[in-house]
């Protein structure tokens, strides 16, 4: 009922910055704004913030260049790097950003750093947040239609088809969606770090590096992963890098 009322309701067509895709939007800004800042402070208070002066400078450093050129001086943005080994980033809804000391060893310098925080800033900006939880409850809406127009049906053949019908929904939608949004982050990023005074050449050379440390590592196929692979999310980059060097302001 609380799918079909939202669906029913707010629902608003936005559009993505540079990549000028529409999307459909069913969570109002404010809210997704305050469930990343509710998020950001509830794994702050469950990490370890790093105490290396050095790494924390970087951070904000690079990051504050990347906020600049996104041009959202709404935000409240917040740089953190957290120590743990896992090679990862993110930004929450509003600007809260976090880097992993564990991906550091793979950025190597500021452009790499520029590369992660880019793509990262970008999801915040393209508003994927708020796009997953509304996709999402698009398919919960449809699943629950489904079940609905089959009340009078035996309660196994509704569970066995609703089943179905979920599984098809994560394979042939919400994964793809979320490997779209993937790839839209990384185009973003490009633009961010390149206004930012970052060669945006060094985002591919970030996902080479990535690519070599992940080798060895069993993942799903690209179909059933959340994450475009390696070797799609490089060749995607080098068609992007002119696009990219339009924005370029070396610094």
């Amino acid at each position: 009922m609380l799918a079909i009322g939202l669906a029913g309701s707010i629902a608003a067509c936005q559009t993505v910055p540079y990549t000028g895709r529409s999307q459909i939007m069913l969570l109002p800004e404010t809210a997704e704004l305050q469930m990343g800042l509710d998020s950001y402070q509830e794994v702050l208070k469950k990490s370890q913030l790093s105490r290396d002066a050095a790494v924390v400078e970087q951070v904000r450093r690079v990051g504050q260049r990347i906020a600049a050129a996104t041009g959202r001086n709404d935000y409240r943005w917040e740089f953190n790097a957290i120590e743990d080994k896992q090679a990862n980033a993110f930004c929450l809804p509003g600007g809260k950003v976090a880097v992993y000391t564990g991906i550091l060893p793979i950025t190597r310098d500021d452009a790499g750093l520029a590369a992660v925080l880019g793509h990262e800033v970008a999801h915040a900006i393209a508003r994927h947040g708020g796009e997953r939880v509304s996709q999402s409850l698009l398919v919960q809406t449809g699943l629950a239609a489904t079940q609905a127009a089959m009340t009078r049906r035996d309660p196994r053949t509704v569970q066995t088809v609703t089943a179905l019908l979920g599984a098809g929904a994560t394979v042939g939608l919400l994964l793809p969606w979320s490997r779209n949004q993937e790839s839209e982050a990384d185009h973003l990023g490009l633009i961010f770090m390149a206004k930012a005074g970052y060669h945006p050449s060094a985002a591919r050379d970030l996902w080479v590096r990535m690519a070599e440390a992940a080798r060895g590592r069993q993942r799903p196929p690209e179909f059933l992963s959340t994450h475009p692979a390696e070797a799609t999310r490089i060749r995607q980059i080098e068609a992007w890098i002119p696009e990219a060097l339009r924005y370029y302001q070396p610094r």
